[in-house]
């Protein structure tokens, strides 16, 4: 079965910092371009960043750009998502999610399209305090 698992959330306090881990069960990221999604209480899902699978091409949302920074190894077929400066805003559901295709190679998936994307993990918490 093909999956991915997000870990690395937890609870933090505003201007703190965490890095979440995405790694997939039953299949490798290298051809896969990579995005983390999250979804806070009461609103939609929002794209934060994305990742193209070979060279290392970044989309990201405006809301993390500067604080975040998603970094795609695919010596180590893990996705990490670095966030700095977390605010009681960043607090959400983070996912992790792939894109098939050679479409992505060299060109991450917009923020704003879910789509593209056609494996999703569970889900990891953040919560950051004020």
């Amino acid at each position: 079965q093909l999956q991915l698992v997000e870990s690395g959330g937890g609870l933090v306090q505003s201007g703190g910092s965490l890095r979440l881990v995405c790694t997939a069960s039953g299949f490798t990221l290298t051809h896969y371009a990579i995005g983390w999604v999250r979804q806070a209480p009461g609103k939609e899902r929002e794209g934060v960043s994305s990742s193209s699978a070979f060279d290392g091409s970044t989309n990201y949302a405006y809301s993390v750009g500067g604080r975040f920074t998603i970094t795609k190894d695919n010596a180590k077929d893990t996705v990490y998502l670095e966030m700095n400066s977390l605010k009681p805003e960043d607090t959400a559901v983070y996912f992790c999610a792939a894109a098939d295709g050679s479409s992505w190679y060299y060109q991450p998936p917009s923020i704003a399209d879910e789509a593209e994307y056609d494996y999703w993990g569970q889900g990891t918490q953040v919560t950051v305090s004020s």
